[in-house]
């Protein structure tokens, strides 16, 4: 009981440096709760743009803004890196790249496609 270490005061977040697998695995909840959280605003804008024709050209005014332009790019990465962290889920899940190599290699080809999606998504939407 003597040779228990002291509890840390002061846990400073931006020090700790987090395994790639780990970004990746949180990368993909954080995509998940911002796809979670968009289902109601798009049904809304989908049943508004089917009212008719004065109905659609509201959302499509809408979605010209750079507020919902913003939006969007952020909603298409997290559209893409939750599908793509999605099949890496599933293909470790039967032990498909369960080595601690293949495993950083797949976290990396989720975060590299999901930042080539956000800047082509971006190129196309904000440019």
């Amino acid at each position: 009981m003597q040779n228990k270490r002291p509890r840390p005061v002061f846990l400073d977040l931006t020090k700790i440096r987090l395994p790639l697998t780990a970004v990746a695995s949180i990368g993909h909840r954080i995509s998940g709760v911002l796809l979670f959280l968009a289902i109601p605003f798009l049904i809304y804008f989908l049943d508004l743009s089917l009212r008719g024709p004065s109905g659609f050209a509201y959302v499509i005014r809408l979605l010209d803004g750079w507020p919902l332009r913003l939006l969007s790019v952020l909603l298409i990465w997290a559209l893409a890196h939750h599908l793509f962290a999605g099949i890496r889920h599933l293909l470790l899940d039967i032990a498909c790249g369960v080595s601690r190599e293949s495993a950083r290699r797949s976290a990396w080809m989720v975060n590299a496609g999901g930042l080539v999606v956000l800047l082509v998504a971006a190129g196309a939407l904000l440019l």
